[in-house]
């Protein structure tokens, strides 16, 4: 038996006017930001979802419910850290994490080393371990029409 496991996450959010456009912590100059409970950072979401998948904590709405006043406005790559302290207490260290972020606009190659580094230091883990990319979907879909975003993730983790 391995100690390897791996996590997907998939999150989605809205575009709306009047929030700031927040991604892998990154604060993004766009006409819109993206609706949720927390600052809806939909990257750094699908990357706690994997995580937490992968040491089969549940997922984000288990561990940081919207129902809960205390996450309110809260910033994503805070909540991963406390995923990442919940991963060493059950034992787990992050071998590596790789996201893709659906958006047709804007484009994130001007950010992407900063949000790999945000990421990998919510984590505490080497920079080296963790790569961002993005795709659009050719105009396709709510993520084409400029409607929403969304992000996959996928997380290995090893058990000690």
């Amino acid at each position: 038996m391995t100690n390897l496991r791996v996590g997907h996450g998939y999150d989605v959010h809205r575009l709306t006017e009047g929030r700031k456009l927040i991604l892998g912590g990154v604060r993004i100059p766009w006409e819109k930001g993206l609706l949720g409970h927390s600052d809806a950072d939909v990257l750094t979401h699908a990357v706690m979802d994997a995580l937490a998948g992968a040491a089969r904590l549940g997922d984000i709405g288990k561990l940081f419910p919207d129902t809960d006043p205390a996450y309110k406005g809260a910033s994503s790559l805070k909540l991963l850290e406390e995923v990442g302290c919940l991963l060493g207490e059950k034992g787990f260290s992050v071998v590596n994490m790789d996201a893709t972020l659906l958006a047709q606009a804007p484009k994130i190659a001007p950010y992407k080393t900063q949000m790999e580094e945000n990421i990998a230091a919510a984590l505490g883990i080497e920079t080296e371990r963790v790569n961002v990319k993005a795709t659009t979907e050719e105009g396709l879909g709510f993520t084409g029409d400029g409607s929403g975003m969304a992000a996959h993730a996928v997380a290995l983790v090893e058990k000690s």
